[in-house]
């Protein structure tokens, strides 16, 4: 049985990290779908009506991700977490493009709550999905790249098994286990702190399961994991 777990020493660093869970089995992602892209529409437009000509990285619902990221040794200068480079890509050119239904609608779900979600194809995933510090032996392939490399030892990491599924944890996602029009069961990781926005990791995850029955009618499975609660199951 899969399940999704989060190593003890991840909590020892951001004690507060928390993720809301959706599973979802059962999708068609092969035929647009109106609705999906209505909401994104939706939300690109209400992101930018709320940002202005405010600095993205001072955000107040930016913030804790980027101290997070210096609390991991990571450079959020250089290193953005991706609902912040998500939102930078809007302000700059005010649009998304269009990739398929699935990643249409997490990133219309991401814009309104401004919270990072993932999604993996679970059929790509050779082992437990788990948030874990890298180890010799893991390896990661960029968006659009063949060639595999080799995250620094102790990076935060997605991986299933050695095959590393997001570096520097939300900041880049891997060729292995994309989404693509051929994706049925999809994992959605939503990261959030408790203290900082739990309530919206919690709204964003109700909605997203909701749109999913909704425009899918896929069979969809939702959790919660924090330091109390540290793995569940994604069966």
């Amino acid at each position: 049985m899969m399940r999704f777990i989060v190593e003890d020493r991840v909590f020892d660093k951001l004690d507060d990290l928390c993720f809301g869970v959706v599973v979802a089995r059962g999708i068609n992602n092969l035929k647009k779908i109106d609705g999906i892209k209505e909401m994104l529409d939706q939300s690109i437009s209400a992101i930018i009506a709320e940002m202005g000509e405010a600095k993205i990285k001072e955000h107040s619902r930016i913030i804790p991700y980027r101290h997070a990221f210096v609390q991991l040794g990571f450079n959020p200068n250089k290193f953005a977490p991706s609902v912040e480079a998500l939102i930078s890509r809007i302000l700059k050119g005010g649009q998304l493009p269009g990739i398929n239904n699935i990643v249409d609608l997490a990133n219309a779900v991401s814009l309104k709550y401004v919270l990072p979600i993932g999604a993996h194809d679970l059929d790509l995933a050779i082992e437990d999905l788990a948030v874990r510090f890298s180890a010799d032996g893991d390896s990661f392939i960029p968006f659009g790249a063949t060639a595999a490399e080799s995250p620094e030892p102790g990076e935060l990491v997605y991986a299933s098994g050695s095959a590393v599924k997001t570096r520097r944890w939300i900041w880049r996602q891997s060729e292995q286990g994309k989404i693509t029009e051929k994706s049925s069961n999809i994992f959605f990781p939503i990261d959030g702190f408790s203290g900082e926005n739990g309530d919206a990791v919690m709204l964003a995850r109700d909605e997203l399961a909701e749109r999913l029955e909704h425009f899918f009618k896929c069979t969809v499975k939702v959790g919660f994991v924090d330091r109390h609660n540290r793995s569940m199951p994604l069966v």
